[in-house]
């Protein structure tokens, strides 16, 4: 019965929490890992039964297991609220590899006061908190994680409880961790990649260069740099980068302009591309348009969508307003945001090849390319940066 009012407890004060990231954190290039409806993104490890109640993540039943992302991470922040009964034992893990022993292959963050030697906020087995916490039974509590290289500073509550050097691990999973009859629920689960790099200087195109279709158009894309804008009219027409990349987080923010509400400009963002080849590699959609009113139902694969491959789950851009795409590829696995929130996520079952539109998986280092998809296109790019994943 204690542990049926404590999960009660949770589920109630969690209802009042939604989840969503403020326009300033969406353009800083902050992703929410749990939408606040779903698992979405999330695979379950182990026999815990993991459930979503009132925009929290609720495990209450089952035996030991976690909750990890599919996206792996290498240097970030992280924000995330928790909440458990008195007898609290939980934690985050962080940098973990897949199977039954985070704690090992990466760090544990740990929700547990009574834990002789890394009692809450500690790292298990790896760094102690001076300090001397207790987490409130019922109430809603917040770690911030700033994971970089070896260094680890972790804050409860806004108060810094630990500064851990530990090169461990440099790469991989984010977790949640369930303890049978121990139940826990959490929130809020945002994370920002760090280490990004410009791929776009705001003054000209170096770096880039442009591709022209296979026939001549009459028409081709007008690339150019107006007011720090990487601006696209006109077209088709593709620019991709000079230098290739493999696995990567790619950010940036898009504008499709149009001066009629019926139209919407379609787009795209290709990767592993073959270089100086046209509209090649894997295709992230830009296209703004959707069903009978429903974000839910995208036109055309819908914004953040793999094309040939998984629409977007929700159309989240508008045209004439910037948004911020991110795009996470770690070999055979893909993950979009848009605004912050997860719209595409998934693992290429193919062989690999060349070609993904023909159920290839292109894993071989490929130019990133603008894709100019027909006269009526207006777009602009800023802010595109970009980090290397050691795959």
């Amino acid at each position: 019965m204690r542990i049926l009012v404590a999960l009660l407890a949770l589920v109630m004060s969690a209802s009042a929490q939604t989840n969503r990231l403020t326009p300033k954190e969406a353009a800083e290039g902050w992703l929410l890992l749990f939408d606040g409806e779903s698992t979405f993104g999330w695979t379950v490890e182990g026999a815990a039964k993991w459930r979503v109640a009132n925009g929290a993540i609720v495990a209450d039943r089952g035996g030991y297991g976690w909750l990890r992302t599919n996206t792996q991470f290498a240097d970030y922040s992280l924000k995330v609220d928790f909440q458990t009964a008195a007898d609290g034992n939980s934690g985050i893990f962080l940098r973990s590899a897949k199977g039954k022993d985070p704690h090992v292959s990466g760090y544990e963050l740990q929700i547990f006061d009574a834990h002789p030697k890394f009692p809450t906020g500690s790292i298990l087995d790896s760094g102690r908190t001076n300090k001397k916490l207790r987490i409130k039974p019922e109430q809603w509590h917040t770690y911030e994680v700033f994971h970089v290289g070896a260094r680890c500073l972790v804050k409860l509550d806004g108060k810094k409880v630990l500064d851990l050097n530990d090169s461990k691990s440099a790469s991989g999973y984010l977790g949640l961790q369930f303890n049978p009859n121990k139940p826990v629920a959490f929130r809020n689960i945002k994370l920002r990649p760090l280490g990004l790099a410009p791929l776009f200087n705001g003054r000209n195109l170096s770096g880039w260069q442009e591709v022209q279709p296979p026939k001549a158009p009459a028409h081709p894309a007008v690339w150019s740099v107006k007011r720090g804008l990487l601006h696209v009219e006109k077209g088709p027409g593709q620019l991709e980068t000079k230098t290739l990349y493999d696995d990567f987080i790619l950010q940036m923010e898009v504008r499709t302009n149009s001066a009629d509400p019926g139209f919407h400009p379609n787009s795209g963002v290709f990767f592993r591309s073959t270089p100086n080849g046209y509209w090649t590699g894997y295709e992230i959609q830009i296209r703004n348009e959707f069903k009978d009113g429903d974000r839910s139902k995208p036109v055309d694969t819908g914004t953040g969508g793999i094309y040939f491959h998984q629409p977007a789950r929700r159309v989240v851009g508008t045209d004439n307003e910037f948004y911020t795409k991110t795009i996470v590829a770690q070999g055979r696995h893909i993950a979009t945001w848009i605004n912050g929130y997860p719209v595409a996520n998934w693992e290429d079952p193919y062989a690999e090849g060349t070609s993904p539109r023909n159920k290839q998986a292109v894993l071989k280092p490929g130019a990133i390319a603008l894709q100019a998809h027909d006269p009526k296109t207006n777009l602009d790019f800023r802010n595109v940066r970009i980090r290397s994943l050691k795959r």
